[in-house]
């Protein structure tokens, strides 16, 4: 049967059978977000990866103990779960995020790929990214949490507030701050991102 086709809830039933390639399909279906969500808080390839891995084995652990509950939202839990795994990590090595010179990161509002892009095309748009990146890493953390959830790991409102513990509405007051806050900031540092 195509794995693809069946719900997050199907293949948890069939790996709880016995089926162990239902994980590696479930792991695999949800793998790129909550990576990418991993990175954009630690923003350490090496660490992100620990931490995913880290993720799925405690996730397989509180299935294989029959200690999830299903309620339609895998995702939202699996992203939960890495999220405590990255405080846990932030805990522990007690660090101050920081974003290092070498580090291009992504732009919070998608990279723009053109078919022929000039070196000059390619040193702008990596600036923008840059300046971008370091805007976000000013706001407050609950807006800058908001900000990496929606457009770097790209969760819909209603996941960021389940994420969170937080209302939709609170969820989309902290999206509305961060984009002021990131248009002051803008227009403070006399930044032109076209």
């Amino acid at each position: 049967m195509n794995m693809q086709v069946l719900s997050d809830q199907k293949l948890l039933n069939q790996y709880l059978s016995g089926d162990q390639s239902a994980i590696s399909s479930l792991i695999e279906r949800h793998k790129r977000r909550v990576r990418e969500y991993i990175y954009m808080m630690v923003k350490d390839d090496n660490v992100a990866d620990d931490i995913f891995q880290e993720t799925f084995i405690k996730a397989i652990r509180v299935i294989d103990e029959g200690r999830y509950i299903d309620n339609g939202k895998f995702l939202s839990w699996i992203l939960r779960i890495a999220h405590n795994q990255v405080i846990d990590y932030f805990r522990t090595c007690k660090q101050n995020k920081q974003v290092n010179e070498s580090d291009t990161g992504y732009n919070i509002l998608g990279s723009l790929r053109f078919a022929e892009k000039t070196i000059e095309d390619e040193l702008v748009s990596s600036q923008i990214e840059q300046d971008i990146r370091n805007l976000v890493d000013l706001l407050p953390k609950e807006q800058r949490e908001v900000v990496m959830m929606r457009y770097y790991s790209g969760l819909s409102f209603k996941e960021i507030a389940e994420q969170t513990d937080v209302s939709i509405n609170t969820a989309l007051g902290r999206m509305r701050y961060a984009l002021i806050n990131l248009r002051r900031m803008i227009k403070e540092k006399n930044l032109v991102l076209c």
